[in-house]
């Protein structure tokens, strides 16, 4: 079995990264997002990115981090209102954002990791998503032509991974991370787990085939990107309330 596992996250990305590349990364909000692989990233002073994400983080977090730095040039993206220096570069002009409805940018990102090089789909048809694209009507329905993404750089985040890059996800934080690891020409794996036997083959969601790099997670913490709590007494009242009646 291929050993792909690397010292550190700065090791994974050691000659892979340069300016003006595509790079896609894996995750929803904060859930599944490769924390340490975009920190590496920012740390490389890489600039003039474009980067194809479902959204860019928070401010100071996630992808928010390289926003800061000025080190993204255009983002394709579905969500991104949780981020007000995304608004701030967007408004000035200073970033180029093509926004992507979330089904077609998980599909774009399928298509590209199955080599499909463009696909027709109604979504987005009579807004400005469909401005400058070819259209066709099928047994009546209009749909517009969207491209596959290939990234040059795929950055991925999983629970458990083999040495040899066999990745499996956890709940939520599996979300757009297996499509991101298709997508890459060369995919990079930050896991919370490396296993030293074989994940059995039943249990892979992504076969090592697609991932050329592999890194142990050095910080284990998980940020929450809105925390939501009602206090214990209310639960309570709520719950008797519900029983009397």
């Amino acid at each position: 079995m291929t050993d792909k596992t690397q010292p550190s996250a700065a090791d994974a990305l050691s000659g892979l990264v340069a300016d003006g590349m595509t790079i896609a990364v894996g995750g929803f909000g904060l859930s599944g997002i490769p924390t340490n692989l975009i920190r590496a990233l920012a740390d490389t002073g890489v600039r003039d990115l474009t980067v194809v994400s479902n959204n860019m983080g928070v401010d100071g977090k996630g992808l928010g981090i390289l926003l800061e730095n000025g080190q993204v040039r255009k983002v394709l993206s579905s969500y991104v209102g949780e981020n007000r220096l995304f608004a701030e570069q967007y408004l000035s002009g200073e970033l180029e954002v093509e926004f992507v409805p979330q089904g077609t940018l998980a599909e774009r990102l399928r298509a590209g990791g199955a080599g499909i090089p463009a696909f027709y789909t109604p979504t987005g048809v009579g807004t400005p998503v469909a401005d400058g694209k070819p259209e066709a009507d099928f047994d009546g329905t209009r749909a517009i032509l969207e491209r596959g993404i290939v990234a040059d750089l795929a950055l991925v985040r999983a629970w458990r991974a083999d040495r040899a890059g066999n990745l499996r996800y956890r709940l939520t934080a599996r979300n757009f991370n297996p499509l991101v690891a298709a997508a890459g020409r060369l995919t990079v794996v930050e896991a919370e787990e490396i296993l030293d036997e074989p994940i059995a083959p039943d249990d892979i969601h992504t076969p090592g085939i697609f991932v050329q790099r592999l890194v142990a997670v050095a910080d284990p913490v998980k940020d929450i990107e809105q925390r939501t709590v009602r206090p214990r007494a209310i639960v309570e009242d709520k719950e008797s309330a519900h029983v009397d009646a």
